[in-house]
């Protein structure tokens, strides 16, 4: 018997079931309504009134340093660490009598000044050993990207000010969790030890100030989404939301094809736009390889910059860097457009460099390509693609690997009609990333391996990331399926806050029971959110998962957050690429 509310009672045949549906929900909106008025009007509106208060009293200093603290004070309320909150803001705030906008924005740009001290300690770190010198290398590019994004967020809060925040919130939140990702990458990268312990206490603050921020737009773009929805716009908009399930893909329906006992994706016919360039190794085209194509790019470029890649394998590694904005490149099928490497963790090149593939560049898109690495289980983490580009979409590619294929890293990505193979963590990451529609097959390992296809990365709650798995596949490869000896799971705690949604996928007989296996010890059993929602195949069975607090079954309005609509605000993104999406539930 399945633990999830019967899918039946949300048909759309019965119109009394509708009526009430909806009925429900205006109730449930107009409370949270309510609750959300009262609980950050008190933080937010604080901020108002003591500003007005400390205009009112300019020729009283005292009184004027009392308002600034009592402001401060309600601001950091709302976060996990508001010792550091009160101290930091109160110090970076140059006025005696601050604007709410200049609160906030100081809750962002004091993570600059701390982020730059905590990356630099790496500096001061001297050792021969390669694995070492490398990771004091990685954290200089890591904290250049999140000097960047802090900085953008800073310019949109200034740009658009706070009553324009409701709308460009989830962009700063993803920045700020992609900072937060960066700090704990640096970290990583270091061998266990006495300086990976110093590399994570320099780092606490810096974290801790990110986690403020966070919490601190979020609450404030909540309050003023509130006020501008009256009661009717409220029911409005959750009339939308429970539609919004009925979108029907530009493709319609999930398409497998029987394959003997597979089932493949079906074509689609993705309307190929004209190339910038050509990249073909027999010297047809522009180029001969995809790094010379790319180098070439214009450092200018307005619009879209299409890469056509010709079938052939490409053995290079390839850098779509952060510079290298709004890339499509497209190949002549994931069969036949191959880009291979074997950089690997057990030659003494660290997981984060490992990649055959990387897209840094917001916007990047990529259709009918594979991305290989072909170090082998023995070799253990090496990364096939590593993607850090924000609004990205992989459309019908390939990612095949062993241990650590897909590293989904940080921002928002979109996967679909993809084939992802591996063993161990072969998805892993601190993205708010949705595969659909996809085939995910789990190779045998060593033989003293197990499996397990997801090792999410998030490291604080107020964090926008998390891993969705959406009508996917969940398969085994046919050398694993002769030896059902080796476990396999669906997913395990790389952070403490690891979040994983799996729903209306077809998962195969060959996943433990348990469904999911610890990293170490109680580790993040707590605080992780692993749920699934309509699964089926028999490997769905959810009455014997693991007993963690963190792990749920939940129903169909709690699914419908975790939609491409909802997730990723992909309504208009996506569909823009010219790539099929499913916004919603399909039922």
């Amino acid at each position: 018997m399945y633990a999830f509310e019967d899918i039946n009672n949300y048909s759309y045949g019965s119109s009394e079931r509708k009526r009430s549906r909806k009925k429900k929900l205006i109730i449930i909106g107009a409370a949270l309504l309510a609750v959300t008025l009262i609980v950050v009007a008190g933080v937010v509106g604080a901020l108002f009134y003591t500003n007005n208060e400390s205009k009112k009293a300019e020729d009283s200093s005292d009184h004027n340093m009392h308002s600034v603290s009592k402001s401060v004070k309600m601001m950091c309320s709302t976060t996990d660490y508001s010792g550091v909150c009160e101290s930091s803001i109160s110090k970076a705030v140059n006025s005696s009598s601050p604007a709410p906008e200049d609160l906030v924005k100081a809750a962002v740009a004091v993570i600059i000044n701390e982020a730059k001290k905590a990356f630099s300690r790496s500096e001061l770190f001297k050792s021969k050993n390669p694995m070492i010198r490398g990771a004091i290398e990685d954290c200089k590019q890591l904290y250049m990207d999140s000097k960047e994004e802090l900085e953008t967020a800073l310019e949109h809060i200034t740009a658009y000010g706070l009553e324009n925040l409701p709308k460009r919130s989830h962009d700063i939140r993803t920045w700020l969790s992609a900072v937060m990702s960066y700090q704990q990458t640096c970290i990583d990268g270091f061998p266990d030890g006495e300086l990976k312990t110093k590399m994570n206490e320099a780092m606490n603050k810096a974290r801790q100030l990110t986690s403020n921020a966070l919490a601190i737009i979020k609450e404030a773009s909540s309050f003023f989404s509130t006020l501008k929805l009256s009661n009717f716009n409220r029911r409005r908009l959750l009339e939308e939301e429970e539609h919004e399930e009925m979108f029907v893909d530009d493709d319609g329906y999930p398409s497998w094809v029987a394959e003997g006992d597979r089932r493949m994706l079906k074509e689609y016919q993705w309307k190929k736009p004209a190339p910038n360039v050509t990249v073909a190794k027999d010297g047809s085209g522009d180029f001969t390889t995809i790094t010379d194509a790319l180098n070439a790019m214009p450092k200018k470029y307005q619009g879209r910059y299409v890469i056509y890649v010709k079938a052939g394998e490409y053995e290079e590694t390839v850098n779509v860097t952060k510079k290298m904005v709004n890339v499509t490149m497209y190949g002549d099928g994931s069969k036949k457009t191959i880009i291979t490497g074997s950089k690997n963790f057990i030659d003494g090149t660290r997981t984060f460099q490992t990649a055959t593939f990387v897209a840094a560049g917001s916007g990047f898109m990529a259709v009918g390509i594979c991305f290989r690495n072909t170090a082998g289980a023995i070799k253990h983490q090496a990364v096939a693609l590593r993607v850090q580009s924000d609004l990205s979409v992989f459309l019908y590619c390939r990612m095949e690997g062993y241990q650590d294929t897909l590293y989904a890293q940080t921002h928002r990505q979109f996967y679909r009609g993809c084939v992802i193979s591996g063993t161990i963590d072969f998805i892993f990451g601190d993205a708010a990333a949705v595969i659909q529609n996809s085939v995910l097959v789990v190779r045998r390992p060593l033989d003293n391996q197990q499996n397990i296809v997801t090792a999410n990365g998030r490291v604080d709650p107020h964090e926008t990331t998390g891993f969705v798995l959406h009508n996917c596949r969940i398969i085994p490869d046919h050398r694993l399926s002769s030896n059902l000896t080796i476990s396999s799971y669906l997913g395990r705690p790389w952070k403490q806050f690891s979040k994983t949604i799996i729903m209306e996928s077809r998962i195969g007989s060959f996943i433990h029971p348990d469904g999911y296996t610890p990293w170490n010890g109680d580790f993040a059993l707590k605080t992780l959110f692993y749920a699934e929602y309509n699964n089926t195949g028999p490997g769905s069975d959810v009455t014997a998962r693991v007993p963690w607090p963190g792990f749920k079954v939940i129903t169909r309005p709690a699914a419908m957050r975790f939609t491409v609509a909802n997730f990723l605000q992909g309504r208009d993104w996506i569909k823009a690429t010219g790539a099929p999406v499913r916004l919603g539930l399909y039922h």
